[in-house]
């Protein structure tokens, strides 16, 4: 047993996710919250869904960590919308994650692994840095919703992730929930989105969605890959 597990709230995941079935996600964010107080964090790539679940949890507390991996292979406009949208929202722990230079140095000096081994390269740039960064904490919150992917129709709004428990406050949202949530507060939108950007991650392995195309068709197009393994992580 981990030292985070010996110390984490005795937590039944599965009592708490049919609890929270109808519950709202301000209600799903507060009961996290409570549950792990001072020991949960948010995950966001601050890219185009991101205002929902930041401005929400903003509601609740606006000193929750929102932790925020830098790749070093992002778009410049995703830099720039991370600090526009923290200010615009108060947000008031923002926590950004570099790779570690010692394994980029050894693993991809010429910046190349995107190509060669994409997975590596997920492994080497984010994979290990949320595993760093969510060190400190018992649980986290993220942004998947089930209406993005087949591989996320199925996702619980509570879930355990290795030894942490896992929120998925927007789970159950649709893309025009999203929208006019969006739109009922003025959220401000991600740069790209206007160019056709349904999904952004780093520049290499991003592309424009064409109409009627699956919201994450732009990532890692053309390759079987779909996910970049924050979610699936051993550990996370």
């Amino acid at each position: 047993m981990t030292a985070l597990e010996r110390s984490a709230p005795r937590l039944d995941v599965a009592a708490l996710d049919d609890r929270l079935q109808t519950a709202t996600p301000v209600q799903i964010i507060a009961a996290g919250l409570d549950a792990f107080a001072g020991r949960i964090a948010t995950v966001s790539s601050f890219g185009t869904e991101s205002a929902v679940l930041l401005h929400l949890i903003a509601q609740v507390d606006r000193s929750t960590p929102v932790l925020f991996l830098d790749t070093g292979h992002l778009f410049a406009e995703t830099l720039a919308y991370r600090d526009a949208l923290a200010t615009h929202l108060g947000l008031t722990n923002v926590q950004t994650f570099l790779p570690d230079p010692a394994a980029l140095a050894a693993s991809d000096k010429d910046n190349g692994l995107w190509s060669d081994n994409p997975d590596a390269c997920c492994a080497l740039r984010k994979v290990e840095p949320l595993a760093r960064a969510l060190a400190p904490f018992g649980a986290w919150f993220n942004g998947r919703k089930r209406y993005q992917a087949q591989t996320r129709a199925a996702i619980a709004l509570v879930e355990q992730d290795g030894e942490r428990v896992k929120f998925n406050p927007l789970a159950a949202m649709g893309r025009d929930e999203l929208v006019g949530y969006m739109d009922a507060h003025q959220l401000p939108r991600h740069p790209l989105e206007k160019h056709g950007f349904a999904s952004i991650g780093c520049m290499p392995c991003t592309s424009r969605v064409k109409p009627g195309e699956d919201p994450r068709a732009g990532r890692w197009r053309g390759k079987a890959k779909t996910e970049c393994g924050i979610h699936f992580g051993e550990g996370i």
